[in-house]
């Protein structure tokens, strides 16, 4: 899917978080700073996203945060069995449901961003419809310098981008100021997936 053309807004999404450090990191950030951001985590790192479930559930209720999902394992989808993506799938959707008290439905990212037909028809069976890939990084997946990560930063950081961030490496954590000068700057407008692109729990 394609974010609208033409407009300041951009998604800034969150994926991973086996740091727990930079998953508090960013809690706090979107809290403080009143950022939106659609985080994708994986439950096999539930030990770093559950101390902040209260809060998120607050932020997730005022429409400031989302989650999607990102499987539960992070294994790469392509090549599985069929049943065996669905159950990694739901599984993280029932500890995304019992740990924020939301569904992560309809939105899906893939991990390593590897699908095809055959595994977003399997995701699509279970309710995961939209498929969200980024077209923008921090480039974060492994880690890096602050001065590349910033380098990323200014040269993605635009309108209509979904940006792909990692709570992995506590890089990014000394840098949120820096970040965020950056979007005002632009006058872009975070906002998170079901803002973009219209969805929401109830309409899908």
């Amino acid at each position: 899917m394609k974010p609208p053309f033409g407009v300041t807004s951009i998604a800034l999404t969150i994926d991973d978080g086996f740091c727990p450090n930079c998953v508090a990191a960013y809690v706090d950030f979107a809290e403080s700073a009143g950022t939106p951001i659609t985080f994708s985590p994986n439950g096999a790192y539930r030990a770093a996203w559950e101390p902040h479930a209260t809060k998120l559930r607050g932020l997730i209720a005022a429409g400031q945060v989302q989650i999607g999902n990102h499987t539960w394992t992070h294994k790469r989808l392509i090549g599985r069995a069929g049943s065996d993506i669905e159950a990694d799938i739901r599984r993280n959707e029932e500890w995304i449901q019992e740990a924020f008290g939301i569904t992560a439905r309809p939105w899906f990212r893939p991990p390593y961003g590897m699908h095809n037909k055959q595994t977003d028809a399997f995701a699509a069976g279970i309710g995961y419809t939209h498929i969200v890939l980024w077209n923008g990084t921090f480039g974060d997946s492994t880690a890096i310098s602050a001065s590349q990560l910033l380098n990323m930063a200014d040269r993605y950081l635009k309108a209509s981008t979904i940006m792909l961030g990692h709570a992995n490496h506590p890089t990014v954590i000394e840098l949120f100021p820096q970040l965020l000068e950056i979007i005002q700057a632009r006058n872009l407008q975070p906002v998170t997936l079901d803002t973009m692109f219209g969805t929401s729990r109830a309409t899908g």
